[in-house]
């Protein structure tokens, strides 16, 4: 394959609205601090994809494009934005995947210890050749799913997104399906109060003043 294949970036963004943007932390910092945080998870999400210049980034947003911050963030990196659908995470990867039309890392918002070099180690792993690459999560999730090629299969119900099993569920679809695929690296999503502590030891309190 060529080490200079382009590959697609598909960013999936919750809009960062007081009340509705990481909920579970809104008891400790309160609606509007947690809705700060989400911003500044986006922007840092967005940042690391577009100066990773691995492809053309894509922001997915939710509910719709129309936020403030999703405009800046097209304006300032120069990006394509779409709306996500209603309807479950597993359709909407799939969809934003499917846009690519080739080789696509897709990716949220909620790890904030990602960096440039685990998305251009992650793109290097489908230019090999390797069908898809996931990036797991600590909770038994992913951060991060690459493809050469949408896979239907991969994200078809039934499947608990969210759940302990998402990352176990994918495996034994891959492994159904005769895929290869790697898992390099390992990371942690901010989700709950005690995720918080890590952004100080992982040198990320900024994210939280």
């Amino acid at each position: 394959m060529a080490t200079n294949e382009p590959i697609a970036i598909a960013l999936l963004a919750k809009a960062p609205t007081a009340g509705l943007a990481k909920t579970r932390l809104i008891p400790v910092l309160g609606p509007e601090r947690a809705a700060l945080l989400q911003g500044r998870l986006i922007e840092r999400a967005a940042d690391t994809a577009s100066r990773s210049a691995l492809g053309p980034l894509t922001l997915w947003a939710t509910p719709d494009e129309s936020h403030v911050l999703f405009q800046t963030i097209a304006i300032h990196h120069r990006c394509t934005l779409a709306r996500q659908s209603e309807d479950d995470l597993g359709t909407r990867m799939l969809a934003a995947a499917s846009r690519a039309n080739g080789p696509v890392l897709v990716m949220g918002t909620d790890c904030p210890p990602l960096t440039i070099a685990h998305l251009r180690r992650a793109a290097d792993i489908l230019r090999a050749g390797t069908d898809v690459v996931i990036l797991p999560a600590e909770d038994g999730g992913y951060v991060l799913i690459g493809m050469r090629a949408p896979q239907l299969t991969i994200f078809a119900s039934p499947i608990c997104w969210g759940s302990p099993r998402v990352l176990g569920e994918t495996r034994r679809r891959l492994r159904r399906l005769g895929l290869t695929w790697q898992e390099p690296f390992m990371l942690w999503d901010l989700d709950v109060p005690a995720d918080l502590d890590r952004l100080k030891s992982a040198g990320l309190e900024e994210l939280l003043l």
